[in-house]
């Protein structure tokens, strides 16, 4: 990060995961928006061992009708090819830093780093796409 930037923590809603739901490798998170559906906001760096502990023992797979099913994510930003994502139950928040690089559609530009399960935090307590004091609106 380069010293004109600075990070923010602030919370999200985990939506989806790469690798499986015992051993997650990433996090795919989301906000609700004002129509009350998710929206892609952003996904976290490769998680580390410890950090995908904290996470497995809360995942639980989408129950049928996840509002993701049938939609893909580039792997990288600009890329074409698609994410491998294992939908989750979107009902657990998590607690990310953030630097203030937003795009056009108001997605994080860089990669989010997971700083802890907020398990005291419930879904509607997360600000909503486009809200809250961070300058990254999703």
């Amino acid at each position: 990060m380069d010293q004109g930037q600075t990070a923010d923590t602030t919370e999200a809603i985990i939506g989806a995961v790469t690798g499986t739901l015992t051993r997650p490798q990433l996090l795919v998170l989301n906000r609700h928006d004002q129509d009350d559906q998710l929206r892609a906001v952003g996904r976290t760096v490769l998680l580390r061992p410890q950090a995908a502990r904290l996470v497995d023992e809360h995942l639980t797979a989408a129950d049928p009708g996840h509002p993701w099913e049938g939609v893909t994510f580039a792997a990288t930003w600009g890329s074409r090819d698609a994410l491998d994502v294992r939908l989750v139950r979107p009902d657990l928040v998590a607690e990310i830093s953030a630097d203030r690089s937003i795009d056009r559609g108001g997605v994080w530009r860089h990669p989010l780093r997971l700083k802890r399960m907020r398990l005291d935090v419930g879904v509607e307590d997360v600000f909503r796409f486009g809200q809250g004091p961070t300058a990254a609106i999703g």
